[in-house]
């Protein structure tokens, strides 16, 4: 019989820490025990972490400082190409389709003067419009009370799934560590027993 001990220890070492993985997200409303009260770690602290993680996020990770100095430094080229293709669009159709008269008037010569000084008028406009959509994006948007937000509204459930996700791997290396644990104490146990006495 005293020959199970290293056995009898890697299984109580595997079972209490895959108790203690489980208690990281169970259970999930605070249970009283009359002197005190048990609430998985995550349920728990998850204000604490959405705070935590909001800042972080804001600080570290995604910054909307950012994203307007990437707003403001980025080429236009591809936004005048686009402007290009609807003024193109504007003169060619929908100006001969909506005004017939004025487009009997409109040689090519006229129609790329025209096209020519609007696209010099938005060029111009376009640096002045990106500082104000980004000024105003920074002014609106808090990363930071973004995150927090999404973060205390997911349930209990998604939270465990996005932790498990992650995490995985290391709270089954955290199990098998508690039975590998449990078996070396087994057999320490077991010299003790044998060759103590």
């Amino acid at each position: 019989m005293i020959y199970l001990l290293p056995f009898i220890g890697a299984i109580t070492g595997w079972v209490t820490n895959w108790v203690a993985v489980k208690m990281l997200f169970h259970p999930k409303e605070p249970k009283n025990f009359g002197l005190f009260k048990v609430q998985g770690v995550f349920p728990k602290r998850q204000k604490l972490m959405a705070e935590k993680l909001g800042h972080i996020v804001a600080a570290e990770l995604f910054s909307i400082d950012d994203v307007v100095e990437k707003m403001k430094s980025a080429d236009n080229t591809e936004v005048l190409g686009f402007v290009e293709s609807k003024i193109d669009n504007f003169i060619n159709v929908k100006l001969s389709g909506s005004m017939p008269m004025l487009a009997m008037f409109l040689n090519d010569d006229l129609k790329n003067k025209i096209k020519t000084t609007l696209m010099e008028e938005i060029a111009e406009v376009i640096p002045g419009v990106i500082d104000s959509y980004a000024n105003k994006l920074k002014n609106e948007v808090d990363v930071e009370a973004i995150v927090y937000e999404k973060v205390l509204n997911f349930s209990s459930d998604k939270l465990e799934e996005i932790l498990y996700s992650i995490m995985k791997k290391e709270f089954k290396f955290i199990e098998l560590l508690g039975g590998v644990l449990g078996f070396l104490i087994g057999i320490i146990q077991l010299f003790i027993v044998l060759f103590g006495a």
